[in-house]
């Protein structure tokens, strides 16, 4: 699989690492809803960016949509709670998250879904992660984005303002509290020139 990305030079410079998170700052939506978001918390992410991008044992999926079998816009990947993670920084990632939220999740980060974006007509429609126990209670979803950096909105379930966030080169946000159900998010279609983006996303056991 051939890949174009447009790195950050100051990512190139830098080492693989993650950075502290105690520089993470929240955002309060509403609902009971609320984001963390750290740029940069991991620097040097092109090189995890290419790595997984060769290596990761991509998927392409169809769904019925409608009445009609479309093909989903990104590739995906799933590792459970007893797989190994395809780079070790990813598993210290989990790990820090974890040892971060344990105050307020109560439970460790286990599973990571992985989306690739391969290009601005990839895209994720709006929807919140409802499949399993954030249909009924409070939770996280905790997201790693390398790669170009691509726009993740999120808009209060039946509408609302919507709130833009980019994410890409190394970015974490975290979605949490009633964020799964009390609002959706996307990450939509874009007309402009833009690089590929993998996002790897850590949840805790049961939240899809």
């Amino acid at each position: 699989m051939t890949t174009h990305l447009q790195g950050s030079l100051f990512d190139q410079a830098d080492e693989l690492r993650l950075g502290p998170l105690d520089g993470i700052r929240r955002t309060t939506l509403g609902r009971g809803a609320w984001i963390d978001v750290l740029p940069g918390w991991l620097s040097g992410s092109d090189e995890l960016f290419a790595q997984l991008a060769a290596e990761v044992p991509w998927r392409a999926e169809r769904r019925k949509m409608y009445d009609q079998v479309v093909d989903v816009p990104r590739l995906l990947a799933f590792y459970g709670a007893d797989d190994p993670l395809p780079h070790p920084v990813l598993t210290e990632a989990r790990a820090a998250l974890t040892a971060h939220y344990a105050s307020e999740l109560g439970e460790p980060f286990t599973t990571a879904g992985l989306c690739y974006y391969r290009d601005g007509q990839d895209s994720v429609a709006w929807h919140g992660d409802r499949i399993g126990r954030g249909a009924r209670e409070d939770t996280m979803v905790a997201i790693v984005s390398v790669g170009a950096p691509r726009d993740l909105l999120l808009r209060p379930t039946g509408g609302g303002e919507t709130v833009r966030r980019p994410l890409g080169h190394g970015d974490l946000i975290v979605m949490g509290g009633s964020c799964q159900r009390t609002w959706e998010h996307a990450i939509p279609k874009s007309s402009r020139a833009t690089g590929p983006r993998i996002s790897v996303q850590f949840r805790p056991h049961g939240v899809q």
